[in-house]
């Protein structure tokens, strides 16, 4: 493998149902980064069926480039035949980083694809940068959450290429989209032969959800064990509501089975960025901190003053969750009447 010949830093921009998935705008925003300091491009690598029309809106996210693959086989994601896709764009364009979304689709894509160009792929990444790595400059430098999110890794692939990672929907910050800005568009079909590989698809059930979706929220008021009970929570949604919020809550209120899933914060949850977080009754983990460090302002209240969600709380309240935040609903609506 001759690593010069890699160049480029690509992004899997995933689409379901033709509309495009907002993890891809993360990424090549997150690209646009690793470009700059590469002095390269952003290529999108766009794969399904009649897909071509959605080209130019990841050239206004800031690709430079967009390679389309295109075919009857691609229209709902099956693994082989999006792996053979993937798989063979990397063959023919050579990057020198490869960005995936860790997304269901992501997280099952990645790997095989990853195998099938003989490279190595760090999973679930919360921070990548260009850097040194043992003597060799400009690599991609990966680093996620280890040993069950109770350390930080950061891991390199210096003798292979593509350097290839996925990322978590949330963590990274898509740019600013710009009317008309305008990507090359590239077509390109390795050809696909159906066979016994292939899984076929009888029926797609569409899950029907009536939670929101906590990464869309700009306020969330989250809880934790320090809620005491799942009847707690009326308070938090009581200020949620005041504040025209979201509740969400930790893994240990999942588990213990307080709420559904699809509100969970965290790294076994989902990455949230909303302009203000309350943590309440939150001890702050470093598995939590993974999905709400980049909120941009942290409210903490805790009756433990050692807690390490304190450490990253803008502001933090030393006291009963189940005593201060019915004050604090109270006065927010008095504040409101005013």
């Amino acid at each position: 493998m001759a690593l010069e010949d890699y160049k480029g830093v690509f992004i899997f921009a995933q689409q379901v149902d033709n509309k495009i998935d907002n993890i891809a705008f993360e990424l090549i925003g997150k690209a646009t980064e690793l470009a700059a300091a590469l002095d390269t491009k952003v290529t999108a690598v766009l794969v399904g069926s009649d897909v071509k029309s959605l080209a130019p809106e990841l050239g206004e996210y800031g690709a430079d480039r967009v390679i389309v693959v295109d075919d009857p086989e691609l229209k709902d994601y099956r693994t082989e035949p999006y792996t053979h896709a993937v798989a063979s764009v990397i063959n023919e364009f050579k990057p020198e980083i490869m960005l995936v979304g860790a997304t269901a689709i992501g997280r099952d894509l990645g790997p095989r694809v990853s195998a099938r160009v003989a490279t190595g792929l760090t999973a679930d990444c919360t921070f990548l940068e260009i850097g040194d790595f043992r003597g060799k400059a400009n690599q991609l430098l990966m680093t996620r959450p280890a040993f069950g999110g109770n350390t930080i890794a950061t891991i390199a692939c210096p003798d292979n290429r593509p350097q290839m990672a996925t990322v978590r929907p949330g963590v990274m910050q898509k740019l600013e989209k710009v009317s008309g800005r305008t990507a090359e568009i590239v077509e390109f079909n390795p050809g696909f032969t159906p066979d016994n590989k292939y899984v076929e698809i009888l029926e797609v059930v569409k899950k029907v959800s009536d939670v929101a979706d906590i990464m869309d929220a700009k306020i969330l008021v989250s809880g934790g064990r320090g809620m005491g009970s799942p009847e707690n929570f009326k308070i938090l949604e009581d200020l949620a509501e005041v504040l025209g919020g979201t509740v969400s809550c930790s893994r240990a209120c999942v588990d213990a089975g307080w709420k559904p899933k699809d509100l969970q914060v965290g790294q076994t949850g989902k990455t949230v960025r909303p302009n203000l977080y309350i943590a309440c009754g939150i001890s702050g983990a470093i598995q939590h901190l993974a999905g709400m460090e980049e909120s941009d302002i942290i409210v903490a209240i805790n009756k433990d003053e050692s807690a390490p969600i304190f450490d990253v709380a803008d502001y933090g309240v030393v006291g009963d969750v189940n005593k201060i935040v019915p004050k604090l609903t109270e006065a927010i609506k008095a504040a409101k009447a005013q």
